[in-house]
């Protein structure tokens, strides 16, 4: 009896079969989707969850809202236009050339930064490499967005998303990533330390003095309106980290895997020094600054999680947890310009300090072998290393300061054009009621078949409109 033939590989699945060119790693490929997706739940629903729940309870649906509204508008950009302004071929030294990411004959392709030297071209397609780097974008504006929380006019919120995106993302990306001319000088920023963290803070601090404080009474008084999801949020954030610093080596390597053990070394320590402190000092340890804390240790780590070493990462997770700290706990108290703009999670000190300050650390402590690991820095070294290493540093704060300085300038000018057209910040009926006034929806049902009491039209002294709650049920306020 002659046996039956076994089943044939379908055609679609063999290598060198159309959908299976002979350059596709298919573990790469998967990786990187894998780590794009993960960044993806950084901000879908990490941060939603996160914004919804760590401010007053009148802001959940705003301050979720306002995160959620600009990761799609994000992704339609990022497609259209600006994914070629930031990886695309060189317009200028600091900016690619417009284009859409859209046509197959693109997508399907292999992968390749045109502008970079050496030329970066990893083994999967370039539509995953569009969509990982989007999800980065996409986190950025929604960081910076949390500067101006609890006031900012959100039409004016619609018009800031897409211009900031254009006018100032793009140039970071291009400049540090995607060939531009720091990136040829040999400026380190593996994960985002200048092109995410330094910008979104610096723009966020930028755009909140544009669009003014938020009322009185909520600078007061603005407790977060649901703690345990605020770590719920926390936690998408933290393990979300893996696809943040893992993905970027392009390739799942040797170097992927010390990115992402860094990453989570730098978190824990940069949470415990913070949490240490706040006792020693305050006598209580706050779960928010733990919070704190963690942020400013995921942040630190990015621009060198795959060029330092394990005890490096330790080294920088204690500066994290205790610069950020200072900043953020007594010069903030003591300098008047900063108490001045209305910063309503501190963006500043969590992204914009901690990022240059890892982007420093990371000139210092970056290790020979594991820059030979990656692509845009093979032939670099941090400064306690010698050699080349001694003129690193100064180019990281050369590369700060050019995202500062540009960041500065373009947001402000973004902030004005926008005010030209329609007022920054919300009107004061609108501060004073919050969801209810700006959406019409508002976050916890407190009563009844899902509805809820409304108090629509008050000032700060009475009741001007009423409505009695059903029989039975007690008001809540």
């Amino acid at each position: 009896m002659v046996a039956p033939p076994p089943n044939p590989v379908p055609v679609a699945y063999q290598g060198g079969a159309p959908a299976v060119p002979d350059w596709l790693n298919k573990g790469d490929n998967a990786w990187q989707m894998i780590a794009a997706t993960l960044v993806g739940i950084q901000s879908v629903p990490g941060l939603v969850i996160l914004y919804g729940s760590i401010v007053k309870k009148k802001w959940a649906v705003n301050s979720a809202f306002m995160a959620l509204y600009a990761f799609a508008a994000v992704v339609i950009c990022w497609v259209t236009w600006a994914y070629k302004m930031s990886f695309g071929d060189k317009l200028l030294p600091f900016w690619g050339k417009a284009g859409p990411a859209l046509g197959q004959k693109f997508l399907i392709e292999k992968a390749v930064l045109p502008a970079s030297t050496p030329m970066i071209a990893p083994f999967y397609p370039m539509a995953s490499m569009v969509w990982f780097q989007c999800v980065f974008a996409a986190i950025t504006v929604i960081l910076l967005g949390g500067s101006v929380l609890g006031r900012m006019n959100f039409r004016a919120w619609m018009m800031f998303v897409p211009l900031w995106l254009t006018f100032s993302y793009t140039v970071g990306a291009f400049s540090l990533w995607g060939g531009g001319f720091l990136f040829q000088w040999g400026v380190m920023d593996y994960s985002g330390g200048c092109v995410i963290h330094l910008s979104s803070g610096i723009a966020g601090l930028t755009t909140a003095f544009w669009v003014g404080p938020r009322s009185i009474k909520d600078r007061e008084r603005f407790p977060p309106n649901n703690v345990l999801l605020m770590l719920a949020g926390a936690g998408l954030l933290w393990l979300g980290w893996a696809g943040f610093n893992g993905g970027d080596p392009y390739t799942a390597n040797t170097d992927s895997s010390m990115a992402v053990l860094n990453t989570n070394i730098c978190a824990a320590t940069s949470l415990l020094v913070w949490t240490w402190l706040d006792v020693i000092f305050f006598k209580k340890p706050s779960v928010i600054g733990a919070v704190q804390g963690m942020i400013t240790g995921l942040v630190c780590i990015t621009p060198g999680a795959g060029l330092v070493q394990g005890w490096a990462a330790i080294v920088m997770g204690i500066l994290s947890g205790s610069v950020p700290w200072f900043t953020m706990m007594i010069v903030h108290k003591r300098w008047t310009l900063l108490q001045k703009i209305d910063d309503t999670l501190g963006v500043f000190h969590t992204h914009a300090v901690a990022g240059y300050l890892g982007i420093i650390l990371t000139g210092l402590f970056a290790e020979p072998t594991l820059c030979s690991l990656f692509l845009p820095v093979t032939n670099s070294r941090g400064g306690v290393y010698g050699g080349s290493g001694r003129v690193q540093i100064g180019k990281q704060l050369a590369g700060g300061a050019f995202i500062i300085g540009w960041n500065l300038v373009v947001t402000s000018i973004i902030c004005v054009a926008i005010s030209l057209v329609i007022p920054l910040r919300m009107p004061e009926d609108e501060l004073l009621i919050g969801d209810d006034a700006v959406h019409g929806e508002e976050a916890y049902a407190l009563w009844g078949d899902g509805e809820k009491y409304e108090i629509t039209k008050h000032d700060t002294d009475d009741v001007t409109h009423h409505k009695t709650p059903p029989s039975g049920e007690t008001q809540v306020v």
